[in-house]
């Protein structure tokens, strides 16, 4: 991976002016950031690179099951799609408080079923169910590969990625829906997303695992279990008359874990000395409400920096201690204003791509940013040099919501929402600038260090 550097070039505007021009692009990170979304095409293929990367960085796994040290060092915990990475400088005390990068792992799209094979008409089918809150027409006639986890009977996982074009979910002609032209696209999540991925009227249950099991090289009969997702297998591009924009798919939100990625690696390879304990915490299942083993609302992020406190011979006074003086940066993708829906959009607040981060901001908490929060941020940036943009919601728009509040309520963490603006979030390819991934990623940098 492509560690983030300080960017060389000097402010040009105070920080937070949308106005700003951007500074240099930084090739290698964007390319990198590129690579890393093209092989990371489910939650668990994410987790896996981002752990490959860290090990490359000298971080080391440590299982959940087996009794943990006080060592210093880089650490990390995979858990299905999520993974919590930590580094333990060198004489750091039982207190010493945490600086956390939060993001999440998970996209929306089209599942497969429990049971997936079907067909009718001589068309062999997958049976999917919608996952979170994609944008469904830009699933249609789209090349889609096929990639997850596969469990084996001895209970041991398996990644599995069909990375060629093998589904396709067809959109019907207009000359059977005329009315599309002045009525819009109507789908009907269950019976317009199914995909084909063959001809023949001999659907037989066991199809699909037993096609993915010889991909996989795996014996026949020994998945007894899948969790599998389709995907666009058009690879991320470089856009635009002077390819100052990228477009891709999952940005919301492996953008963000990227750079965390390469903040956290950084950091730890810097020799330099940190009042903090830096940390990376990459959760899956953001998407649709974060409830569950791998996701923000559960207990994995706590356990984890629980275990590391006492590890190092803390109590819960320790812990206490440095949960009261640890901060949580959320880092998840935002809107860009889009230039041909500018009414949507907070008319005094109108982020734009190659801006740097935005900070989001929401009185009823559905960011978790406050005036205290954003001056840690500010500081983050002054100190990369970086610029930074303002988002809020339209008044008269609901605003999303994301992992800062859900970590900030049940760790009684301060926590400040941030992120990259982008366009067509939640489709299946999405659109940033080029140079924001580099500059959120040395925003990053500054913050871990602290």
């Amino acid at each position: 991976m492509s560690a983030p550097s300080r960017p060389s070039s000097p402010a040009t505007a105070p920080p937070g002016s949308a106005s700003r021009a951007p500074q240099v692009f930084h090739r290698p990170h964007t390319d990198d950031l590129m690579a890393f979304l093209a092989a990371s095409p489910t939650p668990y293929h994410a987790v896996a690179n981002a752990a490959e990367r860290l090990e490359k960085a000298g971080f080391r796994q440590v299982a959940e099951t087996d009794a943990w040290d006080g060592t210093s060092g880089g650490k990390y915990v995979l858990r299905g799609g999520a993974i919590v990475a930590w580094y333990v400088p060198e004489g750091a005390d039982p207190h010493t408080p945490f600086r956390i990068v939060g993001a999440h792992t998970d996209s929306p799209g089209l599942r497969v079923k429990p049971l997936p094979d079907s067909g009718a008409h001589g068309w062999r089918q997958v049976a999917v169910e919608i996952y979170g809150g994609p944008l469904m027409n830009s699933w249609l006639d789209r090349d889609l590969g096929l990639a997850g986890r596969l469990t084996l009977r001895d209970g041991s996982t398996r990644l599995v990625d069909v990375d060629r074009p093998l589904l396709r979910v067809p959109q019907l002609a207009i000359h059977l829906d005329r009315s599309v032209s002045t009525e819009g696209l109507k789908l009907d999540k269950q019976r317009h997303l199914q995909p084909v991925w063959g001809l023949g009227d001999d659907v037989r249950d066991g199809d699909l695992v037993a096609f993915l099991e010889e991909t996989a090289g795996i014996p026949a009969g020994e998945v007894t279990g899948w969790d599998l997702m389709t995907y666009p297998v058009e690879a991320p591009a470089y856009l635009g008359r002077d390819r100052e924009l990228v477009a891709g798919p999952r940005m919301d939100n492996l953008l963000s874990v990227h750079a965390g990625t390469a903040a956290l690696a950084a950091v730890a390879t810097s020799g330099d000395a940190l009042p903090y304990i830096p940390v990376l915490a990459a959760f899956d299942h953001e998407e649709n409400g974060s409830q569950s083993d791998t996701g923000a609302d559960g207990p994995l992020l706590g356990t984890v920096l629980e275990r590391s406190v006492f590890a190092r011979g803390g109590s819960y006074e320790d812990r206490a201690r440095a949960f009261a003086g640890t901060v949580c940066l959320s880092s998840d993708t935002g809107h860009a204003v889009h230039p041909n829906y500018a009414e949507r959009h907070d008319p005094t607040h109108h982020p734009r791509v190659n801006g740097g981060p935005i900070l989001k901001v929401n009185v009823n908490n559905r960011y978790a940013t406050d005036g205290s929060g954003r001056a840690v941020f500010v500081a983050a940036c002054e100190k990369a040099n970086v610029p930074f943009q303002s988002f809020v919601s339209h008044n008269s728009m609901p605003c999303g919501t994301t992992i800062g509040p859900i970590t900030a309520a049940r760790h009684g963490i301060r926590t400040v929402d941030i992120g990259v603006a982008i366009l067509s979030m939640h489709s299946a390819r999405e659109l940033c600038g080029a140079d924001d991934p580099y500059l959120l990623a040395n925003a990053l940098v500054a913050f871990l260090e602290g």
